[in-house]
């Protein structure tokens, strides 16, 4: 797995490609991006929004992978992940 990121606004946003590491040390990016926006509500709280574009997926791998390629519920665990790495857990 490899990331490559594409958004970096701290506080408030992260996004990045995910592909993979090819034989001969290349990197391929399939098309598909995850972001998180972050949103203070409190000293204490955050608002955050996670999208997963797939738009520019090329037809070539559409072919092979149906998109979205998993549930909502992947979403939200990524959600409560994020949310135990934040809260130390």
């Amino acid at each position: 797995m490899a990331n490559q990121v594409q958004v970096l606004d701290p506080p408030h946003a992260i996004g990045w490609l995910t592909g993979e590491e090819k034989d001969d040390g290349r990197l391929e990016f399939g098309g598909w991006l995850w972001r998180y926006d972050l949103a203070p509500l409190g000293p204490s709280k955050t608002e955050v929004t996670l999208t997963y574009d797939w738009s520019a997926v090329p037809q070539s791998i559409r072919k092979y992978i149906q998109f979205p390629p998993f549930g909502p519920e992947h979403l939200t665990n990524s959600l409560h992940h994020l949310a135990e790495l934040a809260s130390g857990g």
